[in-house]
């Protein structure tokens, strides 16, 4: 899974506690001995777990027992309890909790869509893209890799994906179509992936091109496309993205192409989960 370095821990960390707890400080409990466990109130598929943890170790509070990423927790079922003072306990807290209740919609959402394209096409994987919120981007990668998806592209710098306006640059699709040769032999360890509408798709399939993201074509129509396609080059991967949404990936999956891009996990709402404080004696701890 995704890698969280110290730095990104400190980053969550501080976020919430960028100083002091000031009301642990002026309340004076801030040595009590606790106990904080964490639980849901809706079914979901859970994530941020593995990421939680490093929080405690980092905040000196100490994991009794947990679930783990992926789980299928039902309405009430406890997520993770944990042992500490109140002050690293209520500096822990909301960092946590946001990070459960926020990857695990995610997730969650992201295991349906999975299912769903997996129900009538098991070679269909779900690709997330890059439209998702700055600064997120490790923790959305982390939850839609629990939910059983994979990143479609992750930045700039990791696929070749050209697009429309790209292609304006070499002064037309026909002069591009032409430079496909020489621009695969340039990064001849990389694939070629170029997005196009129903219309250019063939001729990119002719050309040679690794893959084709086919943008915006409704199921209905796509069925024949795929097919067409996979008969002029039965090697090239083929895309569907644009619109595709737990409503309609079953019927994208089911056209036989090879991934669906999509934004949609990315915008699934926070699952209603909440945390149970309380202190406990020393000699229980």
């Amino acid at each position: 899974m995704v890698i969280f370095p110290g730095t990104r821990i400190d980053q969550l960390i501080s976020e919430d506690i960028p100083y002091i707890d000031l009301t642990s400080i002026a309340l004076g409990i801030g040595d009590t001995p606790g106990r904080m466990s964490y639980f849901t109130r809706e079914k979901c598929t859970l994530a941020g777990v593995a990421v939680a943890r490093q929080v405690m170790a980092h905040l000196d509070c100490t994991v009794a027992s947990s679930r783990s990423d992926g789980d299928e927790l039902e309405a009430g079922e406890t997520i993770m309890e944990v042992h500490g003072d109140a002050s690293a306990l209520h500096a822990a807290w909301k960092v946590c909790l946001n990070l459960f209740d926020h990857l695990s919609a995610v997730a969650t959402k992201t295991r349906s869509m999975v299912d769903a394209a997996h129900a009538v096409n098991p070679r269909c994987e779900i690709l997330t893209t890059r439209k998702s919120l700055l600064g997120a981007k490790d923790l959305l990668t982390e939850a839609v890799m629990v939910g059983g998806a994979f990143p479609h592209r992750l930045g700039l710098s990791e696929t070749v994906l050209v697009f429309e306006h790209h292609i304006a640059f070499f002064g037309g699709f026909d002069d591009f179509l032409r430079r496909i040769p020489a621009i695969k032999a340039r990064c001849v360890e990389k694939k070629l992936f170029v997005e196009a509408e129903a219309d250019r798709a063939a001729a990119l399939a002719r050309a040679g091109v690794d893959g084709i993201q086919l943008d915006k074509v409704a199921p209905d129509e796509l069925g024949g496309l795929v097919r067409e396609l996979k008969g002029l080059n039965p090697g090239v991967t083929l895309i569907a993205a644009g619109g595709v949404n737990p409503q309609n990936v079953g019927a994208y999956a089911a056209t036989g192409v090879d991934g669906l891009a999509t934004t949609s996990p990315f915008t699934a709402k926070p699952i209603d989960m909440s945390v149970r404080i309380e202190a406990a004696e020393e000699e229980s701890m």
